[in-house]
């Protein structure tokens, strides 16, 4: 293989590298820093995610309370139903 296929070659290379890196949405900044662009439906995805996680948080310092509580004035099955309708929301 002589010089100018190995120019060839490696130009190739790294074009095809640049095309697939575009196509699952890596860009480069002026700086040439990569960094991911997503397309709406992602967007989407993740703020359904951090509704639920925020959704099991809330659950779980209900959850907590109820094993810490001294005071039993509602009862724990309240307490679950209560769970059951916030969930169902």
């Amino acid at each position: 293989m002589g010089p100018f296929e190995m120019v060839v070659g490696i130009v190739l290379i790294v074009t095809i590298g640049g095309i697939i890196k575009a196509k699952h949405g890596i860009r480069r900044d002026n700086r040439g820093n990569e960094y991911f662009v997503g397309n709406a439906a992602d967007k989407e995805e993740t703020k359904a995610l951090l509704a639920e996680i925020r959704a099991l948080k809330d659950r779980i310092q209900v959850l907590e309370r109820i094993a810490t509580d001294n005071n039993r004035a509602v009862s724990l099955d309240e307490e679950i139903e209560r769970l059951r309708d916030r969930s169902q929301i």
